[in-house]
């Protein structure tokens, strides 16, 4: 039996039950309900088992909506949550208010949000995270410019427990000549064996998300794959801001030649084992 398929970075959004700051009428397409139930088709036509369902605003509201997702759909296989990490009591509370359920396994945050590109070193931040270092939890870390990226081997170095990882690659400069500091920064992030990262949101970095090729997403894919290794390397099809790249299928179908060009064990990683590992996902919500 091979390991089943979990994609590792799955949203849902409801406007009218949750509050989501960044979501306008300049994202037309996805700027409305957006349910499990949308993206089930695809996933199943894909062969993808599972999902991890991904925080996608800064409040309590956006983690209920998940929860109850998952409470209706066997193929939500865990949650990244939302805790107010910059006030350390409450994400503690916060924290706590998940023992028992197996489901909440990391933690993340809109940090680049946040004027502040090192906000994750003020000291209340580091604070809340310690929370979750103690706590046994992952961080999802949106690293969107390059000082969020920087700050990593510091986030290492206060941190040595907490287990990280990077979505979408830190948001590579696809399609554009110059790779650095990407290239240098990325490499410097991985030398934390507790940092992984996300195969997942590669879109085109110059204008159109929709502009980007199999051919565009490789170089980044090789550098990743060359410094995390498969078994820190995990997909997320992005879903539904994918939609704005194409949509699920075409993000899913555009990344198979790269999980095609490892062997097959390294691709089961890529496309499983190395979430489940991550985020500890209960095996009983793997059918395993």
């Amino acid at each position: 039996m091979t390991f089943p398929v979990i994609d590792a970075h799955q949203h849902i959004w409801n406007p009218h039950r949750a509050h989501y700051d960044w979501l306008d009428e300049s994202l037309a397409p996805i700027n409305q309900v957006m349910t499990l139930d949308q993206l089930l088709p695809e996933l199943r036509a894909a062969g993808v088992d599972y999902t991890v369902q991904v925080q996608s605003a800064d409040n309590f509201d956006d983690t209920r909506l998940m929860t109850e997702c998952a409470a209706a759909n066997h193929e939500v296989a865990a949650i990244v949550g939302y805790a107010p990490i910059d006030r350390p009591e409450q994400a503690a509370r916060t924290v706590e208010s998940w023992e028992g359920d197996t489901r909440m396994v990391g933690v993340r945050t809109l940090i680049h949000n946040q004027e502040d590109p090192e906000w994750l070193l003020r000291p209340n931040v580091d604070e809340g995270l310690t929370v979750l270092e103690r706590a046994g939890l992952t961080f999802d870390v949106v690293a969107v410019l390059p000082e969020h990226l920087a700050i990593i081997p510091e986030l290492s170095r206060r941190h040595p427990e907490l287990r990280m990882v990077i979505d979408h690659l830190a948001k590579p400069p696809i399609g554009l000549a110059d790779r650095e500091p990407w290239r240098s920064a990325i490499a410097e992030a991985a030398q934390n064996p507790n940092v992984y990262a996300k195969v997942s949101g590669l879109y085109s970095a110059a204008g159109d998300p929709q502009q980007w090729t199999t051919e565009y997403v490789r170089p980044f894919f090789d550098r990743a794959l060359d410094v995390f290794g498969p078994s820190r390397l995990m997909y997320g099809g992005d879903w539904p801001i994918s939609v704005l790249a194409g949509g699920y299928t075409r993000v899913w179908q555009g990344l198979q030649p790269l999980f095609d060009s490892v062997d097959a064990a390294d691709r089961e990683q890529l496309l499983g084992r190395t979430a489940a590992e991550f985020y500890g996902i209960d095996p009983a919500r793997l059918g395993r």
